[in-house]
């Protein structure tokens, strides 16, 4: 019984303009294959071995396709490598000028790999190729062709088995897309005890916001949000709100945390910490949203579309709630929790 053939490219995006969501080019991807794994910030793998039968194309074809899509709809150049395995594709993608595509047939792995330098191959840092040139080792094909008994003794049974596995061109790793998250988390920490309400106020409500844009960068919504309040005796409270409907709309979460906080009545209670957390998250196309005839709604919400586009484009600094400006901003420690 024979193993099918993999084909895997690995895309670079370079020059992607500020205003497109790196999610956005991962939905684009997989519209053409299920199996797409995000290599953030700036690239992406694809298994392309089932899209080759439903697109009737050859591998070398179906790459181009995929690149000129994101030029085509997103203005994305790129560079890609199409090879048998991940580790391949991905080496392949490196050696690539942009709009260019590097292809490693299998039968030609070993041959494309032997004259490449040492730190070309994954795994193997600045320490180790310093390392193995002392020995006189400067290629892959070099290491490939050392005795295993001879590599473990200079870099040790494990590495040693990983990098000899990988000199000859070897990756069993699938293309595994990744799980929608669960949960978003974040959280604030104070330097020092904060005792004055208005203060508690203006933290939720920047972790509100950064809650708020996680969720519209990630295309989905959010069902319940957690509040917890850390104190300076190392105690804390925690409420939780069910939201009456799924939303990713900023002052909506924000009337719901603030709603928590004051549920507390923390008074001059000395708090240390904040942390906002939201899940029950499903996708946001598939949520219900219940219809609103104030003109106020959409105009908030047109806003905020418009706020979130600043800031990708700006930075995060560039726009957010009035009464956080010229303040520190929340901090996303823990932006995805499984």
């Amino acid at each position: 019984m024979t193993t099918r053939q993999r084909h895997i490219a690995h895309l670079h995006l370079h020059a992607a303009p500020a205003e497109t969501p790196y999610a956005g080019v991962i939905e684009l991807m997989s519209g053409i294959t299920p199996h797409v794994q995000a290599v953030p910030p700036d690239a992406v793998q694809l298994d392309l071995t089932s899209a080759l039968r439903y697109f009737d194309m050859s591998p070398y074809a179906a790459v181009q396709m995929v690149m000129l899509r994101l030029k085509g709809l997103y203005g994305i150049d790129s560079s890609a490598g199409l090879a048998g395995n991940r580790m391949l594709a991905a080496m392949a993608a490196d050696a690539s000028a942009p709009g260019e595509v590097t292809w490693v047939p299998a039968d030609r792995a070993a041959e494309w790999l032997r004259p490449r330098p040492l730190t070309a191959l994954p795994g193997i840092g600045r320490a180790t190729a310093t390392a193995l040139t002392r020995y006189g080792l400067h290629t892959i094909g070099q290491l490939a062709d050392l005795p295993p008994s001879t590599l473990q003794r200079l870099l040790g049974t494990g590495q040693a088995r990983l990098l000899a596995e990988r000199a000859r061109g070897h990756d069993p790793r699938p293309v595994a897309p990744a799980e929608p998250v669960t949960r978003l988390t974040a959280d604030l920490a104070l330097d020092r005890d904060c005792l004055d309400p208005a203060g508690h106020h203006r933290s939720v409500l920047g972790l509100a916001d950064r809650i708020g844009r996680r969720l519209r960068e990630e295309h989905q919504v959010t069902g319940r949000l957690t509040l917890t309040v850390r104190y300076a005796d190392r105690s804390s409270t925690t409420r939780t709100r069910t939201l009456p409907e799924p939303t990713d709309h900023s002052p909506a979460l924000a009337a719901a945390a603030l709603g928590l906080l004051d549920s507390l009545g923390l008074q001059r209670a000395r708090v240390r910490g904040y942390v906002l957390r939201a899940d029950d998250l499903r996708p946001a196309g598939r949520a219900y949203r219940q219809l609103s005839l104030d003109p106020g709604d959409t105009r908030a919400r047109a806003a905020e579309a418009a706020a979130d586009r600043a800031r990708r484009r700006f930075g995060a600094a560039a726009a957010g709630p009035a009464a956080l400006a010229g303040r520190g901003r929340a901090r996303d420690r823990t932006p995805a929790e499984r």
